[in-house]
């Protein structure tokens, strides 16, 4: 089948396979290795992507089905002057150890904030639970968004508990 879709502001006309996941067609196909594969079973959220406004898990979605549609992938999160502000976040508060985790991170977090400017540390985790990091114990991540938005008490950073 062929496809027409928008991928970081680049269009693209490509032949795929019916059963061809949309994770598949961005690594294999356009090259976007940012991306991650963790599970191929929805769970671990290393592939998300924002599809048409929405963070999915790119390894649920047949590529098929993104014709006509716009994605946006970690590529795409960055500026033409370096990292973007959630990605500058991410490295003041040290949110990232192995970094395997990060790309979906990032793709989830910056859907919740084009939905919600200001979220609560309710809504940050409510965004990020299907997003698995073994590493970093998730407090770091939640202080980079409330750092970017505004909302970090600077006196008590670092002494989230109960993530």
């Amino acid at each position: 089948m062929k496809i027409h879709v928008t991928i970081n502001h680049e269009t693209y006309d490509r032949e795929v396979p019916e059963h061809r996941t949309l994770l598949e067609f961005l690594r294999d196909d356009i090259g976007a290795t940012g991306t991650k594969e963790g599970c191929a079973a929805g769970e671990c959220g290393a592939c998300t992507v924002i599809l048409d406004g929405v963070a999915v898990n790119a390894c649920m979605v047949l590529a098929p089905e993104v014709d006509g549609a716009t994605i946006s992938t970690v590529e795409g999160e960055a500026t033409v002057d370096g990292l973007s502000d959630l990605q500058a976040a991410f490295a003041k508060h040290h949110s990232v150890q192995c970094g395997f985790c990060t790309p979906g991170m990032l793709m989830s977090l910056r859907s919740l904030l084009d939905d919600n400017p200001k979220p609560s540390v309710e809504d940050i985790k409510g965004r990020i639970e299907g997003n698995f990091c073994r590493c970093t114990g998730y407090q770091q991540i939640i202080e980079a968004v409330l750092d970017l938005t505004g909302q970090l008490d600077h006196d008590h950073e670092g002494v989230l508990r109960h993530v």
